[in-house]
């Protein structure tokens, strides 16, 4: 059962991952492909300097809400094929299920089924399942990023920041905070390495712009 619902939880979360917001949004308000404008990724960063606020907040409820879903239901299953309590008798708990749903629904995004597997980055995504299943990371990472953009005025500074932090940030609360153990806290930790790796490695370009000084501070608008 166990490896029954870890696969479910990865299809499932893939799935859902594969509806990006980004190219919903613009393509039903503005009639255009927003991997053709500004820096051709399907984010929020891109969708807010090219069309403004208001598809940008769609957008942003739209990438949150599918990661609160994927991981919602993909622990919702794994509930009712291995009874409520099997993060008890598991090595597999809730929170890694939710990590594992994590890293699906952010290759969904990142390579998206419905739409040629050419997506977004996976940020808001990496934020709504952190949300879901460890908020209390959640309260430190955000704040980290957010005092990273505004000292840098970068989004993708911030975003490359909090993913480098993130594991080290899961493995003390994990810890000390939550208890659960060494084992369980470098399995969690480990989860998030991978999700961590994705989000820094679709900053490639980014971090190319960066080293060239071309790429767009928070606030700029570019068409």
């Amino acid at each position: 059962m166990l490896t029954l619902s870890i696969i479910i939880t990865a299809v499932l979360s893939y799935l859902l991952g594969s509806c990006n917001s980004a190219i919903i949004v613009v393509r039903l308000l503005k009639h255009e492909d927003i991997r053709e404008h500004g820096s051709k990724n399907a984010g929020l960063t891109n969708t807010y300097r090219c069309y403004g606020k208001l598809p940008a907040l769609l957008t942003l409820i739209g990438d949150l809400g599918k990661g609160v879903v994927a991981a919602f239901l993909s622990i919702q299953i794994c509930r009712m094929l291995m009874g409520s309590d099997f993060q008890d008798i598991h090595f597999i708990d809730e929170k890694a299920i939710g990590y594992i749903s994590g890293i699906f629904s952010i290759i969904g995004h990142i390579f998206p089924l419905y739409y040629g597997f050419k997506g977004g980055k996976g940020v808001l995504v990496s934020c709504s399942i952190l949300l879901v299943i460890d908020p209390v990371t959640f309260c430190i990472v955000i704040p980290f990023f957010i005092i990273v953009v505004a000292a840098t005025k970068y989004v993708s500074v911030g975003s490359i920041s909090a993913a480098a932090a993130y594991p080290v940030i899961t493995f003390f609360v994990h810890f000390f905070y939550y208890d659960v153990g060494i084992e369980r806290a470098l399995l969690h930790t480990g989860l998030v390495v991978v999700t961590s790796a994705l989000l820094i490695y679709m900053h490639k370009a980014n971090i190319e712009r960066l080293k060239n000084g071309t790429e767009n501070k928070f606030g700029s608008k570019k068409k």
